[in-house]
């Protein structure tokens, strides 16, 4: 019998593009949150939902630890939790069904249910911790166990419904950790490590965990949601990061690392200390991450190669420099050659991270983003389209245009939820031909690259097809004339 069973409720299988893409990691938030539960002597057990479906398996282990509280603590460092998926919701509630038919008390902590509260305590959670919510939840476990409803009141960062007038109480704000060395490292023992390991082994031939290092961002890009630690950052001491590298590489044979900051990179000083230690303990992995094309300097990623760093992706967004102002990215369009042009002359793979579809832009804006691939050629890029997500400037401006549907499904979703300038069978076009665009390049075939053409011209074609009569425009871009350009040949496209 355990005193807590914890889980999260992304699973791999249900996602399509996920699922050909097979690069499952281990729920790392919940991990830390197992960890610090343990550290305070709980019993806890998990159920993890990434490659084993939820729907069968969590009642095998609800049945196996009977335990007395069940928390849905989702992976706040998996950018998928924070896309807050339809499937996602679904599979928290059918676990708070048969956790609560068990007898159990469920809690819940993630993005949508922090975006959603109300939503989930009218379902039956007992409790939705907010933010950063390590602490938070050892009081209220600790509370729970000891059958001490009332002290909830009195506990930081919470959200519950009274037990008398049935009202929302939304308890203080819990401040953020500062000192994040003093969490215990997550709790790796509690996964199937070998179940991870053949996943990626089959598909790619190596083994890939995962790692974060810092918490939160300071930049303020207005498309980007920040329900767990807002516009904060917090980072690890280079030493803590360097033994936990080393570990993972030596305890847990990790020939590859995913570094799952939401940013990577940004203290220069940091960067040159953590390839310091790394190289003092031998705790040199591959390793990839996330990062903007303002900090990619060239000591910085002189650094980052010394450190085992083998891929970067960047949030390019846009080749337009109208778009990133608009998007308040703070970023110049010349700063990605550089950036790109500073990774390839240390042998690190650059990978476009590109947003379509935000209100204002054009279709001179996404050949501009077309020319930028074919001037810099990155090394891979992953393609979206706007998405707003409650607590945004994004989200408040097109709020009024958003009907029934306000998620994604899946990762693979890619649809238009506000009155964007196309259609989505456009941008879908549109991502199809852009990574098709980018494959011809590595592969080098003449097949390749006429099938990549082929897909421009349908994207070409479409563009006329799939315009919209009325698409949205920021207030900042109101006064600009945004037209629709008759269709023009992009330049390689051989077009008159």
């Amino acid at each position: 019998m355990a005193d807590v069973l914890l889980t999260h409720s992304y699973h791999l299988y249900y996602d399509r593009k996920q699922t050909r893409k097979m690069q499952p990691y281990p729920p790392l938030g919940t991990l830390y949150a197992a960890a610090q539960l343990r550290s305070a002597g709980f019993s806890v057990a998990l159920f993890d939902s990434m490659l084993t479906d939820p729907e069968q398996g969590f009642q095998s282990a609800l049945d196996e630890h009977r335990p007395r509280v069940v928390v849905v603590y989702e992976d706040n460092f998996n950018f998928l939790t924070k896309m807050c998926l339809t499937r996602m919701r679904d599979v928290a509630y059918h676990i708070l069904e048969i956790s609560r038919r068990a007898g159990a008390t469920v809690l819940v902590n993630g993005s949508d249910a922090s975006d959603h509260a109300s939503d989930y305590l009218h379902q039956g959670f007992r409790c939705v911790l907010l933010g950063e919510a390590e602490q938070t939840l050892l009081e209220v476990v600790q509370h729970l166990i000891q059958g001490d409803n009332e002290a909830l009141k009195n506990t930081m960062g919470l959200v519950y419904l009274d037990d008398r007038t049935g009202e929302m109480v939304r308890t203080a704000q819990r401040p953020l950790m500062r000192d994040l060395d003093k969490l215990a490292f997550p709790a790796r023992d509690l996964i199937d490590s070998a179940k991870y390991r053949a996943a990626w082994k089959t598909a790619h031939g190596y083994s890939s965990l995962n790692i974060v290092a810092s918490r939160g961002c300071p930049y303020r890009c207005n498309w980007c949601a920040k329900p767990i630690y807002g516009d904060s950052f917090a980072v690890r001491s280079a030493q803590s990061v360097a033994e936990e590298m080393r570990r993972l590489k030596c305890d847990f044979q990790a020939e590859h690392l995913w570094f799952a900051d939401d940013i990577f990179g940004l203290r220069p000083k940091w960067v040159r200390e953590l390839a310091a230690e790394v190289e003092k303990l031998d705790a040199a992995v591959p390793f990839k991450m996330q990062s903007r094309v303002d900090l990619m300097t060239v000591d910085t990623v002189r650094a980052l190669g010394r450190a085992g760093c083998a891929e970067v992706w960047l949030g390019v967004e846009s080749g337009s420099q109208k778009i990133l102002d608009a998007m308040d990215k703070g970023t110049r369009v010349e700063q990605i050659a550089k950036a790109r042009e500073n990774l390839g002359n240390e042998n690190i793979r650059a990978c476009y991270f590109l947003q379509f579809g935000y209100p204002g832009e054009t279709w001179a804006d996404i050949q501009e983003t077309a020319a930028l691939l074919d001037d810099t050629r990155p090394d891979d890029i992953g393609v979206s389209v706007s998405y707003p997500l409650p607590g945004t400037k994004f989200f408040e401006r097109v709020r009024a245009q958003l009907g029934t549907k306000t998620n994604w499904s899946d990762s693979e979703d890619l649809s238009i939820m506000f009155q964007g300038a196309y259609s989505d069978q456009f941008y879908r076009a549109l991502h199809d031909a852009l990574h098709a665009r980018v494959d011809s390049w590595s592969a080098g075939r003449a097949d390749t690259s006429q099938n990549s053409n082929e897909l421009w011209q349908k994207v070409m074609k479409l563009e006329r097809l799939c315009r919209n009569a009325h698409p949205t425009v920021l207030p900042s871009l109101a006064g600009a004339q945004l037209v629709q350009l008759r269709t023009q040949s992009y330049r390689t496209c051989g077009d008159d």
